[in-house]
C-alpha cells in the first residue's frame, strides 16, 4: 500500500525538479555558446599566426586528424561531422595543401586522411595555443577541482544523452 507523500516534500520535489530543469538548459545553451567562442578562439589565432583559406572549423578538424592517418568514416564519427559538411571541408583542407588524401591499401573504396608537415605543424601551433588557454583557465579558476567537476558533469550530460539516442527511455 503506497503512502501519501507529505505536501512539503512534494512541493520541494516540484522545485528541486524545476531547479535542475533550470540548470540543465543553461548548461545546454552554454555548450553551444562555448562551441561557437572556442571556433572564435581558433579563428582569431589562425589569424594571429597568417593562415587564410580555411576555417575554424576545418582547423579543428585537422586536430582530430593529427599524428594518424584516419578514414573518412572514422572521422566523421569520432568528430561528429555530417557528411557533406565533413567532405566539403575535407576538400578545402587537401586544396589548401594541409591534408592528403589517399586510397586505403587495404579497402581501395575508402578514403585515407593525412596531415601533410604544413598541416602538422598548424596543430602544433594550435596545440600551443590551446595550452596557454588552459592554463589561463587554471589561472582564473584557481581550483582543479572546479575544472575536474566541470568536465565530470560534460561528460556524464554526454553519456546521458548517447544512452537515449541509444536505449531511447531515460
Amino acid at each position: 500500500m503506497a503512502t501519501a507523500m507529505p505536501k512539503q516534500q512534494a512541493d520541494s520535489d516540484t522545485g528541486s525538479e524545476k531547479d535542475i530543469t533550470e540548470i540543465y538548459l543553461q548548461i545546454t545553451r552554454m555548450i553551444e555558446r562555448l562551441h561557437r567562442r572556442h571556433l572564435d578562439m581558433l579563428r582569431f589565432e589562425l589569424d594571429r599566426i597568417g593562415v587564410e583559406g580555411i576555417s575554424a572549423a576545418q582547423a579543428l578538424m585537422m586536430t582530430k586528424i593529427k599524428g594518424q592517418s584516419i578514414s573518412v568514416r572514422d572521422l566523421v564519427e569520432r568528430g561528429y561531422y555530417f557528411g557533406s559538411n565533413a567532405s566539403y571541408n575535407i576538400k578545402q583542407l587537401v586544396k589548401c595543401g594541409f591534408v592528403i588524401q589517399e586510397r586505403s591499401p587495404h579497402d581501395r573504396r575508402s578514403m585515407r586522411l593525412k596531415l601533410t608537415d604544413q598541416g602538422e605543424d598548424l596543430c602544433t601551433q594550435i596545440e600551443i595555443a590551446e595550452a596557454a588557454h588552459a592554463k589561463s583557465l587554471a589561472e582564473d579558476v584557481g581550483e582543479m577541482s572546479e575544472i575536474a567537476g566541470a568536465s565530470q558533469v560534460l561528460r556524464n550530460l554526454e553519456n546521458t544523452w548517447s544512452n537515449y539516442l541509444r536505449y531511447g527511455d531515460h
